[in-house]
């Protein structure tokens, strides 16, 4: 839909486009200045260690060194080309063909294929509104096999912003401990979360899953640098080690000038990261007021991330700009086409009946996004 969306906008045409979950914020001035003066100094113009500078992988070990408390070193540190690339390497490293993977949907559409591609298998666990798209150990327990491997756990949640709190992270790692399965953490939103919702991460909660977890991050949402694709994987030293060793085999190192960059990103301090923070709570209770004026959508309202997840059961089965819409894929087909706006189908993230829209684009642009949505379901 963001492809269409920006090929649309090529043509000529004024869309807006709340697909993209990407910062609408520059890069700040400060990590641009450390990339220019990457540029300028020979030693990145050649390769560097596989596993990344550094300068960097002591970067990241040392912010989650001091935010959390756990034992991190540079040693348990991979740097990867966005958090993407950690995120297959991970599965590659620790998937034997067959494994099962427990995966909760809604998912983020990457995770299931990853999976996939490394010959392992996801298992789907289905969350809805009524739990706050959040996972039991109940639910955990009842998809669970003698083939079980591990648990993508993800919070804050991409599409549907969900955190969960301490009590129930507990839960699900005394489960994880006691049945020996890995944690497989995305953390990639930590820096967003409103209300009373914080971020903790699993091994936080339960240290003692500190040797069978592995953590994704990086500095593409917090500090506005998806361009920059600079990720990394936090895990004990084999699983480093071995994935190490298959990224020397599929990039080499990545980047030195976006590594230098984001080497300065993390001693930055986190002023940019909480004016990012502040905009999108404001923007957050825009959307769901604009939201909560849309016959038929519900949407309960997030508690991380930058996204919405509203359920548009009670807007199927019309007919809207002039065509019958049956399904979220539909609908959102309709809203590029007669009002100009992008939005994500919920079939993307397994959970059909759904939109995700991403509230990370300007003020103006998302208050006239929704106006646009409610002027042409109003005259359906």
């Amino acid at each position: 839909m963001d492809r269409r969306a920006r090929e649309l906008s090529a043509s000529g045409e004024n869309i807006i486009s709340f697909a993209a979950g990407e910062p609408d914020f520059p890069t700040p001035p400060e990590v641009v200045e450390a990339a220019i003066e990457a540029c300028r100094d020979p030693r990145m113009h050649h390769y560097t260690p596989t596993s990344g500078l550094p300068e960097l992988r002591e970067a990241v070990a040392e912010t989650n060194r001091a935010r959390s408390g756990l034992e991190i070193t540079a040693a348990n540190v991979l740097i990867t080309s966005g958090t993407k690339q950690a995120v297959a390497h991970a599965f590659t490293t620790l998937l034997d063909p067959g494994d099962e993977v427990l995966i909760t949907s809604p998912y983020w559409v990457t995770f299931p294929e990853l999976i996939s591609l490394a010959g392992g298998v996801p298992v789907v666990v289905a969350t809805d509104e009524a739990r706050g798209f959040r996972a039991t150990v109940d639910d955990l327990e009842r998809h669970r096999t003698p083939r079980t491997k591990a648990l993508l756990f993800v919070s804050p949640s991409n599409p549907t912003g969900a955190v969960y709190p301490k009590s129930q992270m507990a839960q699900i790692g005394d489960w994880l401990e006691e049945r020996g399965l890995w944690a497989v953490s995305d953390e990639i939103y930590q820096n967003f979360t409103y209300g009373a919702a914080t971020f903790q991460s699993l091994p936080e909660v339960v240290p003692a899953l500190a040797d069978h977890t592995i953590r994704f991050n990086g500095t593409s949402k917090s500090y506005a640098m998806t361009g920059w694709r600079v990720g990394w994987m936090i895990a004990p030293k084999p699983v480093i080690a071995a994935a190490g060793n298959l990224q020397s085999h599929v990039c080499g190192n990545i980047s030195n000038v976006s590594q230098w960059a984001a080497a300065a990103a993390l001693r930055s301090g986190t002023a940019s990261v909480e004016r990012m923070r502040e905009a999108f709570a404001r923007r957050r209770q825009t959307i769901l007021a604009g939201l909560d004026a849309l016959p038929g959508f519900e949407c309960p309202p997030p508690d991380g991330a930058f996204y919405v997840f509203p359920s548009v059961a009670g807007v199927l089965g019309r007919e809207i700009g002039g065509r019958r819409v049956e399904t979220s894929e539909q609908l959102a087909s309709v809203l590029l086409d007669e009002a100009k706006v992008a939005v994500v189908p919920g079939e993307a993230f397994g959970a059909p009946g759904h939109l995700r829209f991403s509230y990370a684009l300007a003020d103006e642009q998302l208050e006239e996004g929704m106006a646009r949505i409610h002027r042409l379901l109003h005259s359906a």
